[in-house]
């Protein structure tokens, strides 16, 4: 029986008012499970996002002209339906703090802005659930070294911030980080119909047939945003088609709880494309040591 984990990124305000209950209805149904990655400060998402000054958006629905207001805050507006997740047995994580401004500085960000940015997401959801989060997973899977270290100076018992084969500890420049990566494995469905899929329905037999051939458990990341609302159709076949071939879904933890930890294997992290997105992305590379081999 194959083991398919559900990484469900929560990217917006919008995703996580609409999505995210839609979610926790679909998933029990379905007898699912999955770990919901929450993005916990300002929703910049669509908007101008200056680095000299807060994060602000125009306000279309308002039909004034010119119209500028503060970017929503997730955290605030959305805390209840987080917690509602945690409530219904479903693993929380962090995604971001502002998502927005970390796919697009991070990479070139210096060590500060870094650490900011992480303290503020861990901060924000020790408030909301009241306990530290176990759990950290990248927005758009860019990373950097700081970043990586962090990872294990907050005490993140995994972290799920690239794509590559299965789980490994990572090193970059020649030094371990003693945080396990739990990676994304498949191709999402937004990739899928960037790169060819003339459908939602097309991507879908397309991720079927990846999890199928390819051995061992798999990761899928998907979004509040489209999986939870602009593709909820697709999705559920997708989970359906799982559970008729005697796949179990599960959360992201479980892909580790069998495992010795301390056992897994060091992997260089290296940054590179992905089909379907622009710009570099943290994945898995070649195994560390000589003598380490693919499982």
């Amino acid at each position: 029986m194959k083991r398919i984990a559900l990484k469900i990124d929560v990217d917006t305000c919008r995703g996580t008012l609409v999505g995210v209950p839609f979610l926790l209805e679909l998933l029990p149904r379905l007898g699912a499970s999955a770990t919901f990655f929450f993005s916990l400060g300002p929703d910049c998402s669509g908007r101008e996002a200056r680095q000299s000054s807060p994060c602000r958006y125009y306000d279309f629905s308002a039909r004034l002209d010119g119209l500028i207001l503060p970017a929503p805050d997730i955290g605030t507006r959305a805390a209840d339906i987080m917690r509602q997740a945690r409530d219904a047995g479903f693993e929380v994580a962090i995604h971001a703090w502002n998502r927005v401004l970390w796919e697009d500085k991070v990479l070139s960000a210096d060590n500060p802005w870094i650490e900011v940015e992480m303290t503020h997401a861990w901060r924000r959801f020790e408030a909301i659930f009241g306990q530290p989060a176990t759990a950290h997973g990248a927005a758009g899977w860019r990373m950097s070294r700081h970043a990586l270290r962090l990872t294990q100076r907050l005490g993140f018992g995994y972290a799920s911030d690239c794509r590559g084969k299965y789980p490994f500890f990572p090193v970059i420049d020649g030094e371990i980080v003693r945080c396990p990566q739990v990676p994304t494995t498949l191709p999402t469905l937004d990739e899928l119909l960037l790169t060819g899929a003339a459908s939602a329905e097309q991507a879908v037999e397309r991720i079927l047939e990846l999890s199928a051939r390819i051995r061992g458990d798999h990761v899928f990341t998907l979004r509040a945003e489209l999986e939870g609302i602009r593709f909820r159709s697709a999705f559920e076949l997708l989970l359906a088609e799982w559970q008729q071939r005697g796949h179990q879904l599960i959360a992201l933890r479980d892909v580790l709880a069998a495992r010795n930890i301390a056992q897994l294997p060091r992997h260089a992290v290296v940054f590179a494309g992905v089909p379907g997105r622009t710009g570099p992305r943290l994945l898995q590379g070649k195994s560390f040591l000589e003598g380490e081999r693919d499982q």
